[in-house]
């Protein structure tokens, strides 16, 4: 899940004209309280500052918003206590049943800015440790909080809430569809984002006329209810990647294989099943009659973005962080070039211009596509060793990179490839988005010219400085699976060999894998 929007509302201070004023005031007990009246305009202090509290501050809501919507930011973390609407100034207060839910509310939006109708919310720790309300002036939020409990406790909702969103989940099952994928979305990605509300126990992933799709069970169809409630209409990255959440007709899913197409968490013990359908048969026969489920050629998507997602990379809101520059630094200088950065941080998304520093050549800054394509290449490379070193990446301030001005000779320190053939994203939706994996010793190889044999390429990769440990062609023999015997190697070798000439018209393409041989 991928950092903090540029507004995301933890930390931020308010001045002195979007104070609360009317039916807010503070009380001897730090509560705060409804009482209705309009006279009384005393200020709510309310900031990162405050210490924890079990009551949140949420503004900048949406206009029309309801309690339900409101409630929900909450649901995942706990219970639900009590709730105040201030519909006229966009605010609300959500008093949490204890402290730590709260805390853990925090934080978790500290990272993953709230979304209510797609609209970025502020969200922070009140002053006031209790929330009073006025139950006559409060009723309708008061009976939408009573008929959430009641869901979350198992029992009917009230009809007085008047909310038809919150009749009881039909199914732990939900649909899943992400409109506008242009980035990798996995079953990795999907289960750390949706087991934040609660037991992620299967999970079926699948594709439909190019559209990525899944199937995800809960233990408790409450929480699919909460997690729909929650997710439905969100982005998972950057204004791209937006869930589409219905439930399912089908109440269990039959998992037969633990792979990169389907998982069952509850039996670790499932084999691979490489090759093979994700989906039982059954499950597909009860697939092509739930009108909520299509089900068409599945194709496996690999966990492209989830070591990102375990980094907390991976937001609800997305946040390419200041810009698409990253400053890369304790370079080996001796050994470093432009090409080789290209070819390195192309594996995570298309460079645009390289320029390593004239006066500190062990530092280069590198300026991706966007700041999607930037944070995950800083993710999976703060941290590897490039030509003996171990580099730091961080995110640059700069926007773009600039060229030298024409005439200049800066030494060949800086290269425009915003051009390049080489690029390997270029066309949205490419698949290989769905292989983006951390540097590892086994490398993928494709496009290997028929003649090759599996002695020219141990040769070739050994002559480019290590040790070749294992090799396995794939069945059509135009892939391979090549195992060197570090990382380091690995990383070494991609960089030497990616786009080496093969003969023929033939030019390799080296990426990291996720197997072993």
């Amino acid at each position: 899940m991928d950092g903090i929007a540029s507004d995301v509302a933890v930390g931020v201070k308010r001045s002195s004209d979007e104070l609360l004023s009317g039916s807010l005031y503070n009380s001897p007990n730090s509560s705060v309280t409804a009482n209705g009246s309009d006279s009384k305009k005393l200020r709510v202090e309310d900031s990162m500052d405050s210490p924890p509290s079990r009551v949140i501050h949420i503004r900048k809501l949406p206009n029309e918003v309801s309690e339900t919507e409101v409630i929900a930011l909450g649901l995942p973390f706990g219970k639900v206590t009590n709730i105040l609407m201030l519909k006229g100034k966009n605010q609300a207060f959500l008093e949490l049943g204890t402290e730590e839910a709260a805390v853990t509310m925090v934080n978790y939006y500290t990272a993953v800015t709230p979304q209510v109708r797609n609209v970025p919310v502020f969200i922070q720790y009140s002053n006031h440790k209790e929330l009073k309300t006025d139950s006559a002036l409060n009723q309708r939020a008061q009976a939408v909080l009573q008929a959430v409990s009641a869901v979350q406790e198992g029992g009917s909702p009230s009809s007085a809430a008047g909310e038809s969103v919150l009749t009881p989940a039909p199914s732990p099952v939900l649909r899943i569809i992400i409109d506008n994928m242009f980035y990798p979305v996995t079953l990795d990605v999907l289960q750390q984002i949706f087991s934040k509300f609660g037991t992620v126990m299967k999970i079926i992933t699948f594709t439909k006329n190019n559209q990525f799709q899944a199937l995800l069970q809960f233990s408790d169809p409450v929480n699919a209810q909460q997690a729909k409630l929650s997710l439905d209409g969100q982005n998972i990255y950057n204004s791209c990647c937006t869930l589409r959440i219905d439930f399912s007709k089908l109440v269990n899913l039959n998992v037969k294989y633990n792979n990169d197409k389907s998982r069952d968490y509850t039996r670790p013990e499932l084999p691979a099943g490489d090759g093979q359908p994700a989906v039982d048969p059954s499950v597909a026969a009860t697939l092509s009659k739930d009108s909520t489920s299509l089900l068409g050629a599945i194709s496996p998507l690999s966990a492209a973005a989830a070591a990102a997602a375990a980094a907390g990379r991976v937001a609800l809101s997305g946040h390419s962080g200041p810009g698409g520059v990253l400053l890369v630094s304790n370079l080996n200088e001796e050994m470093v070039t432009p090409q080789s950065l290209f070819t390195l941080f192309g594996v995570y998304g298309d460079v645009q211009r390289v320029k390593i520093l004239y006066n500190k050549k062990d530092s280069a800054l590198i300026q991706m596509s966007d700041g999607n394509q930037a944070q995950l290449a800083m993710s999976h490379l703060n941290g590897q060793k490039m030509y003996g070193k171990i580099i730091r990446v961080t995110l640059s301030k700069h926007q773009t990179v600039q060229l030298p001005r024409e005439g200049l000779d800066d030494q060949g320190l800086t290269k425009d490839f915003t051009s390049s053939p080489l690029h390997r994203f270029k066309k949205p939706g490419s698949k290989n988005f769905q292989n983006i994996f951390p540097p590892s010793a086994t490398l993928h190889l494709s496009n290997i010219p028929e003649n090759v044999t599996e002695e020219d390429l141990r040769l070739l990769f050994s002559n480019s400085g290590g040790t070749v440990k294992a090799f396995k062609f794939f069945q059509d023999r135009k892939m391979a699976l090549l195992q060197m015997s570090t990382v380091e190697e690995a990383i070494q070798t991609l960089i030497d060999l990616h786009n080496y000439d093969m003969g023929r018209g033939h030019r390799l393409r080296v990426s990291f894998s996720k197997s072993t041989i």
